[in-house]
């Protein structure tokens, strides 16, 4: 975006959702940068919150791919591409995902990717019983108990955000 076209569009996207919270937002960036991430992916996990996502223009190839992302935004969910998931586990040290198995690992990488646990599933070759149990495990080795006003599986994703900075 103009008029320096580095990180305009990424400020504006976080200050929409700071003052608007409801307001969906999908960001199509040129590069990863985890703090305008983290920036964006605050408050996710509030009731009434739109959904929110962050996406690299060039890994964007086909129109069905664009389309299930607009629509996991739309519907309050949370997308985030591939290489901004690899970038924030990159940077994690000395929090509680370092307490996770490669395998525990690989499934909230998926769930940050808004995959359902069926997604999950067929793309591990697990079974739907193994899915549950590595996302329980997650949550236990996060300190994520259930909670009624909370979002476990967003939390999750934000702990390492958070943390990855």
């Amino acid at each position: 975006m103009p008029p320096s076209f580095s990180d305009e569009g990424l400020r504006a996207a976080a200050a929409i959702r700071q003052s608007h919270p409801g307001i969906g937002i999908l960001v199509l960036s040129q590069y990863v940068e985890l703090t305008y991430a983290s920036d964006l992916m605050a408050g996710a996990s509030v009731a009434g919150a739109g959904g929110v996502g962050y996406l690299l223009k060039d890994r964007i190839s086909r129109l069905e791919d664009m389309m299930a992302a607009l629509v996991r935004v739309k519907d309050g969910g949370m997308v985030l591409d591939r290489e901004v998931v690899a970038a924030a586990f990159n940077r994690r040290d000395g929090n509680s995902v370092s307490l996770l198995t490669p395998r525990e690992r690989e499934v909230l990488q998926l769930m940050a990717e808004g995959r359902t646990n069926a997604a999950i599933a067929r793309q591990l070759t697990l079974s739907a019983g193994g899915v549950e149990k590595n996302i329980s495990s997650i949550f236990t080795k996060m300190d994520l108990p259930p909670h009624l006003d909370d979002h476990r599986r967003v939390l999750a994703v934000l702990s390492w955000v958070r943390n990855g900075r």
